[in-house]
């Protein structure tokens, strides 16, 4: 299936009655935009006991994404309207994780507690999180995958195709990076542009929304209640005692099949 939330597009493969054999380079070829299907995230649909189905993600340079909040929001979705649930729990990397119909076509994920130890995001040693030794004074935050968000006076005008590799490889970050750019607006209200470890510069990011308002909240910019605008579009993101749900727009595509000549081809 080809889905997308805000602009941030996925390929998800059913996994639950034959695991795909997966390898790099056919994640890879998947992601191509010319020769294959093109996506920011690769997500696997799987079996799994205790809960609704477990879901594993890929970026596109098939890395491991451990976190996508936006893919988890999109096949929450369509798990969903198929099983005529209203709520529904999926297993990832980053552990359970609670889905919700919002209405009106919306759906909420809770993206679980944010991790703010040095040890957990992961850094390379003890670092205050809330004010890293980086210019530009960012804030390191996990959601199951890193990030490092930059609060800026314009996100507009910063070059994010510069900055973000530099700071995706950066060697506080043995596993690399997620990269946000970040102007407060309102007490409530965030304007965020994003750069995905492995991907590049995407139109929307959950994990990095849902990191963006727990820096926001930390530094004192915002409550913990905020609506971000995105290239793509708006998400709500309320960091709640329970963990960080993220509430937004979900679209799916088209469905199909890969060939048997594109697998043999980039196997």
């Amino acid at each position: 299936m080809k889905m997308h939330g805000l602009g941030n597009d996925f390929v998800v493969l059913d996994g639950r009655a034959r695991a795909p054999a997966l390898s790099v380079a056919l994640i890879r070829a998947i992601a191509d935009r010319h020769r294959g299907v093109g996506f920011d995230q690769l997500a696997v649909i799987e079996a799994a006991e205790g809960a609704y189905a477990h879901l594993t993600f890929y970026n596109a340079d098939g890395s491991d994404s451990a976190a996508c909040g936006n893919a988890t929001r999109c096949i929450a979705r369509h798990l969903m309207n198929e099983s005529g649930k209203a709520a529904l729990r999926l297993t990832t990397a980053r552990g359970m994780l609670e889905a919700v119909d919002a209405g009106g076509g919306l759906t909420s994920v809770n993206m679980g507690q944010p991790q703010l130890d040095w040890r957990d995001i992961p850094l390379a040693r003890a670092t205050d999180t809330d004010h890293l030794p980086i210019e530009g004074d960012p804030v390191a935050t996990g959601m199951g995958n890193p990030h490092c968000t930059f609060f800026v006076a314009d996100a507009e005008s910063v070059a994010l195709e510069e900055i973000g590799p530099r700071i995706e490889h950066h060697p506080l970050f043995p596993e690399r990076t997620n990269v946000q750019v970040a102007s407060p607006i309102a007490p409530d209200h965030l304007r965020m542009r994003v750069w995905e470890r492995g991907v590049g510069v995407t139109l929307a990011s959950g994990s990095s929304s849902c990191a963006v308002a727990v820096a926001a909240a930390r530094r004192g910019l915002t409550g913990r209640r905020v609506r971000i605008t995105l290239d793509g579009g708006t998400l709500e993101v309320e960091w709640r005692d329970d963990g960080v749900w993220m509430t937004g727009e979900t679209a799916h595509v088209a469905s199909g099949v890969l060939t048997p000549e594109f697998l043999k081809a980039n196997t």
